[in-house]
């Protein structure tokens, strides 16, 4: 039975695990395998503090919604956060659509990276010498203490905002901020964004998210 093949192989590192996906076989026979380590012959491994987690595709096209479905099962496991999704296919336009959500939770660390396709939502802290990467928006519920780089890919709508922002380093599409130190910090840095204006980093408050880039709030007023 295909079931009973070995189409999800699971590898460890020193930066986390690495889940390498057969791109030969039909999609359904991929869920099903994943399904079945996650909850059965890896059950124990995956169990325990935040483990990073690659995710390998091959040369295997998937759509917004097979890609959304993968990482949703493998964020099931509550201590697996995904750092990349990496892809040999050629780029046919079944590649997830930026602008996806993704949520993670846990503390990203000094030396550890978290990179997502799309919008990051973040539920916890980035210290200092830790890094947060996406092609899209990032909103940290937590202190983002280390450096953030929103809109990879040169998306200048893209913005960051955190609800304690005492970054090393923030850089947007292809512009990086001043020292911290230059910044024109606001109060006690308490629930702000940065977003670019006129080609400069800029810094405001969380309500006015709304205003500056509308596209962005839509996340923060629920919709």
């Amino acid at each position: 039975m295909s079931a009973a093949k070995n189409h999800v192989l699971i590898k460890g590192n020193k930066d986390g695990l690495v889940f390498l996906l057969d791109d030969q076989c039909e999609y359904a026979d991929l869920v099903r395998d994943l399904r079945h380590k996650l909850e059965n012959t890896h059950h124990n491994l995956l169990r325990g503090p935040i483990v990073h987690v690659v995710v390998k595709l091959g040369k295997r096209s998937v759509t917004e919604e097979q890609s959304e479905e993968l990482l949703s099962i493998i964020r099931s496991c509550g201590n697996l956060i995904v750092q990349k999704v990496e892809s040999e296919a050629p780029d046919d336009g079944n590649k997830p659509v930026r602008g996806a959500l993704h949520v993670e939770k846990g503390i990203v660390r000094s030396g550890q990276t978290l990179y997502v396709d799309g919008d990051l939502l973040l539920v916890g802290d980035v210290n200092p010498g830790g890094t947060v990467e996406a092609t899209g928006n990032i909103y940290i519920l937590g202190a983002l203490k280390g450096m953030a780089h929103a809109g990879i890919g040169g998306d200048e709508q893209a913005v960051i905002a955190a609800s304690h922002l005492r970054p090393t380093q923030l850089r947007i599409a292809g512009v990086i901020s001043r020292p911290p130190d230059e910044w024109e910090l606001q109060g006690d840095m308490l629930m702000e964004f940065a977003y670019l204006q006129d080609g400069q980093m800029s810094i405001d408050k969380l309500i006015h998210l709304h205003r500056i880039r509308p596209g962005a709030a839509k996340f923060i007023q629920g919709e």
